[in-house]
């Protein structure tokens, strides 16, 4: 059993932003543009592409991004041993991501300090 009905969220999803598209067309039709522009090079191919996607999700916490690339990653042959390769690397960036922004933190609190 899963903790999410994914396949029905990622169905909601796409009917959601097909509805956003009818309501504002360029918007939808802007955002398709970013996302086909990478496929035009042809340095990555697709698997490598949506690996980055949900790794790039996970960073986000965007489940819908979660739901839409997983899919995409499969049917572009990503096995599950890729896609834990992918997301180790989203776990990693973000645990350095934290380690960063704590000297920001420090930062400003030291400036705070000075006053």
């Amino acid at each position: 059993m899963h903790m999410f009905d994914w396949n029905g969220y990622r169905a909601q999803v796409l009917a959601g932003v097909g509805g956003l598209g009818k309501l504002t067309p360029d918007t939808v039709k802007g955002y398709m543009a970013i996302g086909g522009a990478g496929e035009k090079t042809g340095h990555l191919d697709a698997k490598t592409r949506e690996l980055i996607a949900v790794a790039c999700a996970i960073t986000l916490r965007c489940d819908g991004c979660i739901s839409v690339h997983t899919e995409a990653a499969l049917k572009a042959g990503a096995t599950e041993a890729e896609l834990a390769e992918a997301l180790g690397v989203a776990i990693g960036l973000n645990a350095g991501a934290g380690l960063v922004y704590s000297t920001r933190a420090m930062d400003a609190f030291a400036a705070a300090a000075e006053g």
